[in-house]
């Protein structure tokens, strides 16, 4: 019997895939689509991602396909607004690594495979019943055919018009927003530096260049609201053109290009992740605007955050109740995403000559201030995610350190573990002592230049501190994974 099927093999479903297969979890994805995207689509990969990357243990492939954009230049388009830049993360990876969607979903398929598992491609899920001990859904195929499979667990990562969610019954509340855009994957010159993205907010509207590969870019651009017509059509190399030679800086040369398109923005998120046996992750969950290029990146964390939680429960060495966690816990990132992109996409479109210039005058005062870009990096990069009133967050006796339970530890102290378990940080006897007495839950961390020798953090196989109290606290650490513990 399958412990989980996946329903999607987009980025997300072949993230949760690769966590589940890491930590032997048996697992069946499957996906409509003949084969992966051939498309860029969804375009970076922030700090906060490459770190849970590096903790399954597989960031280097991506590293070896995306190159990285280290800030961000904003114009007028004659004159600079301002300058961003990541150098000043706390992070191994102080950049902004540009990697197409297509690469990413390549690598991810290639190490999934190294796992030993296929993508089910022209495999759809028609609809499932959860019987409160398990899942049984049924799977059309190419041929016409059809399969009823059982599953301990379904996992939706099947996109913004999810067949999971709809068989749910779960409202996606929102709106689509009265504004239509054009896209570009084409090749440009004259554009440099070629390790920024070059952002111009002319009065017309804005205009945004991403890198891609050397000499390939992204280039994105509002038209305004649609017409009465609906959704414009997609555009010529010529209109691109035409509108990079009236909102960017001269000399700007565009041809080749990969993929033209245009879109239109939604602003969309359900209430909870998930139902009985049934979660819900990336867009399947929430779609928002693509200002700050954070979309893929919160539904692959959605996936490193359900994957431990799921693994130990298949395993029986945690409570049901773990699971618990997974809806409120994303549910607030997806929020705090939501509203950030959708305040980014208003400041951006507005079209308003009084406070186009409030906005310019205001963003260039502010990002004069270091302490200001470092938040904004930090915000962009997702390094500021922190769960602090998840039911998984808890203090124990006062601590030296100031660590709060819930908020990102920086290192990695565990890389590729093949259990998902805690990672204890403190005086060598308690962790031994811990270690003893739940080692399904806990190992010791490696060297640490972030514990402090008074301290006793747990942190979490998703590199958050679960519970902080002081080095004497071992029993307030003790009954923490004791709630935990099946």
């Amino acid at each position: 019997m399958t412990n989980v099927l996946i329903s999607g093999a987009g980025p997300v479903g072949l993230t949760l895939a690769n966590e589940l297969a890491r930590y032997g979890v048996s697992i069946r994805i499957i996906d409509k689509a003949a084969s992966r995207t051939d498309k860029s689509k969804a375009l970076v990969l922030w700090p906060r991602s490459l770190e849970l990357l590096e903790h399954g243990g597989y960031v280097e492939p991506f590293l070896k396909a995306g190159h990285p954009a280290r800030g961000a230049q904003l114009s007028d388009g004659s004159t600079a607004v301002a300058e961003v830049s990541l150098a000043g993360m706390d992070t191994r990876y102080p950049y902004a690594l540009m990697i197409a969607q297509s690469e990413t979903e390549r690598v991810l398929e290639e190490q999934l495979a190294a796992r030993g598992v296929r993508v089910e491609r022209q495999v759809e899920m028609t609809g499932f019943a959860d019987k409160g001990s398990g899942i049984e859904a049924v799977l059309a195929k190419a041929d016409g055919s059809t399969e009823t499979v059982t599953a301990d667990w379904l996992a939706g990562c099947d996109g913004a018009h999810s067949t999971t969610r709809h068989e749910l019954g779960l409202a996606f509340e929102g709106t689509t927003m009265d504004s239509d855009w054009y896209l570009a994957d084409i090749h440009v010159t004259g554009l440099e530096p070629q390790d920024r993205l070059h952002i111009f907010w002319h009065r017309d509207g804005i205009l945004a260049f991403f890198p891609i590969t050397p000499g390939r870019w992204r280039v994105i651009a509002d038209i305004g609201p649609a017409g009465v017509g609906g959704r414009h059509a997609d555009p010529t190399l010529d209109e691109i053109r035409a509108m990079v030679a009236q909102r960017g800086t001269p000399g700007i040369a565009l041809s080749d290009p990969v993929w033209l398109s245009s879109f239109r923005i939604n602003e969309r998120k359900v209430k909870q992740y998930g139902k009985g046996r049934v979660f819900l992750s990336g867009d399947a969950a929430h779609i928002h605007s693509p200002a700050g290029g954070q979309g893929m990146n919160t539904g692959m964390q959605d996936a490193f955050n359900l994957a431990w939680k799921l693994a130990h429960v298949v395993k029986g060495t945690a409570k049901r109740s773990l699971l618990d966690s997974y809806s409120p816990e994303r549910s607030a990132v997806g929020d705090m995403v939501l509203r950030n992109a959708g305040r980014m996409t208003d400041a951006a479109i507005t079209r308003n000559p009084l406070l186009q210039t409030l906005r310019n005058t205001v963003v260039k005062f502010a990002l004069s201030f270091p302490q200001v870009v470092h938040v904004m990096a930090d915000t962009l990069s997702e390094l500021n995610i922190a769960y602090p009133d998840s039911p998984l967050s808890k203090s124990g006796a006062p601590r030296a350190h100031g660590v709060r339970p819930g908020q990102r530890w920086p290192e990695v102290l565990v890389a590729g573990a093949r259990l998902p378990r805690f990672a204890a940080v403190g005086p060598a006897d308690v962790v031994t002592d811990l270690v003893r007495r739940f080692p399904a839950l806990v190992q010791p961390a490696r060297e640490s230049m972030r514990g402090d020798p008074r301290d006793l953090v747990l942190v979490r196989p998703d590199g958050y501190v679960g519970f902080a109290g002081a080095a004497s606290d071992a029993a307030g650490a003790a009954s923490y994974l004791a709630a935990i513990a099946a």
